[in-house]
């Protein structure tokens, strides 16, 4: 007789399915709650991703722009031609910040303008920090949910697991049978919802900390452009 025959008779899970649909009303409940979880990280992975691919793209065309340009009115009429990005935003808020304080100075031709007060400088920086972080946080807009869902999918997997083996031990108890072959079976299928738990973790974890990553990055080039912004406003003269 194959171990099969043997598990089939004392009602022993056989198969991964026989424990994925096999264990408890609350095993089968949290295994419920981790498939959404699932289906809704691998969601916010693509989405992410893909927002990310087009910020690198939208990055290197802008400063390839900025790279061409002879100055900041040369500058300014390239980025105009671009599709929004970050960077293009972050750039046109300091540009029609300037000309609020200086309206007409980037014009072709136009006269030689006072720079701007030690005050005005100041607003300024304040104006493209603004940006920026309103340009971060547009971009870790989901993040958040992928370490939520990485730190509690773990949990609530354990919490099946200490359910489904309650439920085991209170049914030991009231047959008052201590043989393994009635205790393995709802102890084997009360685990499942521990590995499902980690299934749905693992990857959200691993993609939390790598669009991190790719967001401080992100932050750090803007942060960078706002100081050459201000630095080629001081070599034209308009600072």
């Amino acid at each position: 007789m194959g171990l099969s025959t043997i598990l089939a008779q004392t009602g022993a899970p056989t198969s991964g399915w026989d424990m994925l649909f096999g264990g408890t009303l609350a095993t089968r409940v949290v295994l419920i709650i981790l498939a959404f979880s699932s289906l809704t990280s691998w969601i916010l992975i693509f989405w992410k991703a893909q927002q990310f691919r087009a910020v690198r793209r939208q990055g290197d065309r802008f400063l390839e722009k900025m790279e061409r340009a002879t100055g900041l009115a040369e500058a300014y009429k390239a980025v105009l031609l671009l599709p929004e990005s970050p960077y293009g935003r972050v750039f046109r808020g300091g540009m029609n910040f300037f000309s609020e304080l200086r309206p007409g100075s980037l014009r072709e031709g136009a006269a030689p303008s006072e720079g701007l007060s030690l005050t005005q400088l100041q607003v300024l920086k304040l104006v493209l920090e603004k940006e920026e972080a309103e340009e971060r946080d547009a971009l870790a807009v989901g993040l958040v949910w992928l370490a939520v869902l990485g730190s509690v999918a773990p949990l609530m997997g354990l919490m099946g697991t200490v359910l489904g083996i309650t439920n085991t031990f209170l049914g030991i108890a009231a047959s008052g049978s201590t043989n393994i072959t009635a205790v393995a079976p709802g102890v084997a299928a009360a685990l499942v919802t521990t590995v499902a738990g980690l299934v749905v973790a693992m990857p959200a974890i691993i993609a939390y900390n790598h669009f991190l990553s790719g967001l401080n990055l992100v932050s750090g080039e803007l942060e960078g452009f706002s100081s050459e912004f201000i630095g080629t406003l001081a070599r034209e003269g308009r600072v």
